[in-house]
């Protein structure tokens, strides 16, 4: 009965440790890497549910898989400007804000126009994030329709 007991504390220890070296791992996670697993995943949901369904599915989708992925998505994150000494609370909202590094709008009607890519640069820098990305899951290949914005 005390090895199996010691066997179990183990195994647990390892376990722990192993979840501590993901939380580490993830808490020095690049923008590059995070990005590279959002289009990873962003690709896998529109391969597997295609073009034509509304944006939310979309973005629960995407969520699911980020979240299986041990990544955290904060959804529909708001975000305060600040203009000398006013702070207008809640003056943008994103759709996903991943890792609290990475900002992601999702786009399932007519694709992105220049006034998206405007309004994420502009979101990039008051939000102090350095990579956001606009996904358009309307077209047949999600690749094709990635436009990532840099700060």
């Amino acid at each position: 009965m005390n090895s199996h007991y010691i066997i179990n504390q183990g195994v647990n220890s390892l376990h722990d440790e192993l979840h501590q070296l993901t939380l580490l791992n993830r808490i020095y996670m690049t923008e590059e890497e995070i990005s590279g697993i959002i289009v990873d995943y962003a690709s896998r949901v529109h391969k597997n549910l295609g073009p034509g369904l509304i944006a939310s599915v979309y973005k629960e989708c995407l969520v699911i898989e980020l979240n299986r992925r041990g990544l955290i998505v904060n959804c529909q994150k708001e975000f305060s400007v600040k203009y000398q000494e006013l702070t207008f609370d809640r003056a943008f909202k994103v759709d996903l804000f991943v890792e609290n590094k990475v900002i992601v709008q999702i786009k399932a009607g007519e694709p992105p126009t220049d006034l998206h890519h405007a309004q994420m640069q502009s979101w990039l820098k008051h939000s102090n994030c350095k990579l956001g990305f606009l996904l358009h899951f309307n077209k047949h290949l999600v690749k094709m329709a990635v436009r990532n914005v840099v700060n």
